[in-house]
């Protein structure tokens, strides 16, 4: 009898009246996304004999027939990692059906579609945004003051005649970021109202010429703050108009083209950005495409080369002489205003969070059976179960994702409850066409071992953190493992519709520069794990002096440097061996040079590898006041050399005394012993951290078999 399930825990009314849920069969199809819980005690929104009234009765929820017979009871509620609820639900008329109440969850908006959140950990908060810009800026503004209060906004109009002042309204230091949207009608002039002069040979040429000038005039004008103090900067390209202007068929996308013309400018302004140190340049063309720019765009209404948001004048409704009134824009042009501002404001958060790389994604880990391909490869891909299940859509879309983040550096793994010999055997099988082998991923780890074991393995192998790490698997039940067993690990892969879209399009998985360490990461890895392998059938004598590990040093004297982007990424992604924790902005560390700060970077190569740039200290004086390096060569004695190496270039510079501070993170164990271990002693330890020094006279130990 039902009487005799287990009952769950006590579900709050509230919960479930204000709630809107998806009912149907478990793990089939869905009647209704309209079921709802109505206050009268009636199902509200869902119309079927079988489910008209419900209460609560001891924790248990219980759906009643048109009769007043008991149809439904709930027998447990789970909570899925995107933090939608499940009621599952049996009923005494037959044992064997098991129905399903799920959260609906409405359509994502265009800022979650465009700039998933799934990946998130820190919350971003800005102090201050300086918005730099005319109509559509002055918009924002006042939008963006409304809608996030806690966050300060200054605006300077700035049009193709104005100069903006030697200083920003605020000190320069309080803004997080800039955002600089320059006019479109700037760039091309009132002269495109008269469309009959793009019949003149010559005009629309004239147009995007004088266009790609007005550009370098207006952008060196607008990133006057960037330039003079460094301040991070992204730069708006233009909003494409939504039709052809072009005078026939046959001219349309073509330089007479107004949508030609206005994408060539984009093109230009994305190339002068790029110039530009610390300036990064935001695709609003993009959010309008996706978004849709009949929501907002008003070049429908009013000038092509305005590209603001539409809306009706006042003037309308007052009493003016017209045979028909005119109707509300709304009855005919519906506004999504608020959200494509939100949109706005989101692109921004996330080019903020990638430029700062906030819970950057090293590793992404794919189980194999239902979130590589559909159905399970000992059950659904047999000879006689022909035909196999489609590998088109979802799989093969995986599959380029993980390709892709290859290319940005990111490195993927394998963990599979599953038989090795029988994947290797039968993968070319499942995997149709051959976009992908097992040859692609990094790390594989196919076995019946609990897989949190084997992800603890591969971030061993990959020396990173857990936090690092991404783990895709269609099983709640493992992904609930995996996140009990390492807390920090980010899981996902309930819906394959939506794994690679957070995948690809998430803030965490994109990357500001792409180095030749990024490009090498994954060969790199691979050597690794063999040099490890070759350490277990060796004293550790012996394994370094086969090893022949080389250093080489580089003086980075700016951020002009080929080396700079490289160094700033290493010292902003690295958290283990980082002696302080610190994470520098592009002005800090121009400040920090031109205040006579030295950076000292270096590479390393041996035997089995050339694993890049992997280290940099930062010294004032007779300070080494940061170290950092990647862990990939921590255990080749390179951390001590590199220590031994630049005590020698301050001692030529006149300092004797040295001086270390280390500060204790949560995560940077392996390097608080690397001064000790290189001949400091400790001097002082108190709540900023640790100070180590070595005394004059002191010799700092250098690895025998190490070459610089």
């Amino acid at each position: 009898m039902l009487e005799t399930l287990p009952t769950t825990q006590d579900f709050s009314r509230s919960e479930l009246v204000n709630l809107r849920w998806n009912f149907g069969i478990r793990n089939g199809r869905s009647l209704t996304n309209s079921f709802r819980f109505g206050n009268s005690g009636f199902i509200e929104d869902y119309h079927h004999e079988n489910e008209v009234t419900w209460k609560l009765d001891e924790g248990r929820i219980k759906i009643f027939q048109r009769s007043g017979n008991l149809m439904w009871a709930s027998e447990s509620m789970f909570i899925d990692d995107a933090g939608r609820k499940h009621i599952t639900l049996r009923t005494p008329v037959d044992q064997n059906a098991e129905f399903i109440l799920s959260e609906f969850k409405a359509p994502l908006t265009t800022a979650d579609f465009l700039f998933p959140k799934d990946l998130e950990v820190t919350t971003t908060k800005f102090q201050k945004v300086l918005l730099i810009g005319s109509c559509l800026t002055g918009l924002y503004h006042q939008q963006f003051t409304r809608c996030f209060p806690e966050v300060g906004f200054d605006f300077l109009a700035f049009n193709f005649a104005g100069a903006l002042p030697e200083a920003p309204p605020s000190p320069v230091e309080s803004y997080d970021f800039q955002y600089i949207q320059i006019p479109l009608r700037s760039i091309l002039s009132d002269r495109i109202i008269w469309a009959t002069r793009f019949n003149e040979d010559g005009f629309a040429d004239s147009i995007l010429d004088d266009g790609y000038n007005i550009i370098d005039v207006m952008l060196q004008s607008a990133l006057r703050y960037n330039q003079k103090f460094g301040l991070l900067s992204f730069v708006s390209n233009f909003l494409v108009p939504q039709m052809s202007t072009a005078p026939s068929l046959n001219t349309r996308y073509k330089s007479v083209d107004l949508p030609y013309i206005v994408r060539k400018l984009n093109e230009y302004i994305a190339q002068c950005v790029s110039q530009y140190k610390n300036s990064y340049l935001v695709d609003i063309n993009a959010i309008g495409d996706s978004f849709g720019k009949q929501y907002f765009l008003d070049d429908m209404i009013h000038f092509y080369a305005h590209g603001s948001i539409h809306f009706q004048e006042p003037y309308d409704f007052q009493q003016l002489s017209r045979i028909e009134a005119i109707p509300p824009l709304s009855e005919f042009y519906e506004s999504k205003q608020d959200e494509f501002i939100q949109a706005v404001y989101d692109q921004m958060v996330a080019t903020y969070r990638t430029v700062h790389q906030i819970d950057q994604v090293k590793a992404v880990v794919f189980d194999l059976d239902n979130t590589l391909w559909r159905g399970q490869l000992a059950e659904h891909y047999r000879p006689e179960q022909m035909p196999w299940p489609n590998p088109d859509g979802w799989p093969m879309g995986i599959w380029e994702a993980i390709h892709h983040l290859r290319s940005r550096g990111i490195l993927v793994a394998v963990c599979s409850k599953n038989d090795q010999e029988m994947v290797e055997a039968n993968w070319s099988n499942v995997v149709r066409p051959n976009f992908l082998s097992l040859g692609d991923f990094a790390s594989v780890k196919i076995n019946w071992l609990p897989k949190a074991e084997n992800i603890r393995a591969i971030c061993a192998e990959f020396n990173i953190k857990p936090k690092s790490v991404v783990f895709v698997d269609d099983n709640p039940v493992e992904r609930a493992a995996v996140k009990a067993a390492l807390p920090d690990i980010r899981v996902i892969g309930s819906n394959p519709y939506l794994t690679r879209r957070i995948l690809l399009w998430a803030p965490e998985t994109q990357i500001v520069t792409l180095t030749d360490e990024s490009v090498r990461r994954e060969d790199m890895i691979r050597s690794q794990i063999v040099r490890e392998e070759t350490r277990t059938t060796m004293t550790r004598e012996q394994f370094l002096a086969t090893l022949g590990c080389t250093m080489r040093f580089t003086d980075i004297t700016s951020t002009d440097h080929p080396e700079f982007g490289r160094t700033l990424e290493l010292v902003n992604k690295t958290n283990q061996f980082n002696t302080t924790g610190k994470r520098w902005s592009h002005t800090e560390i121009e400040q920090f040079l031109s205040q006579d700060g030295k950076i000292l970077a270096f590479n390393v190569t041996d035997k089995f590898a050339d694993y890049g740039l992997v280290g940099v200290l930062f010294i004032e004086g007779a300070c080494i006041f940061q170290y950092v390096m990647s862990c990939r060569v921590l255990g080749m004695e390179v951390e001590k050399a590199a220590v031994a190496h630049v005590v020698s270039i301050m001692r030529q510079s006149g300092n004797e005394l040295i001086k270390a501070p280390l500060l204790e993170t949560p995560d940077n164990t392996p390097c608080r012993d690397v001064y000790s271990k290189s001949g400091f002693r400790e001097s002082e330890a108190g709540d900023e951290g640790h100070l180590f020094l070595l005394n004059p006279g002191d010799i700092a130990v250098m690895p025998t078999h190490i070459v610089i």
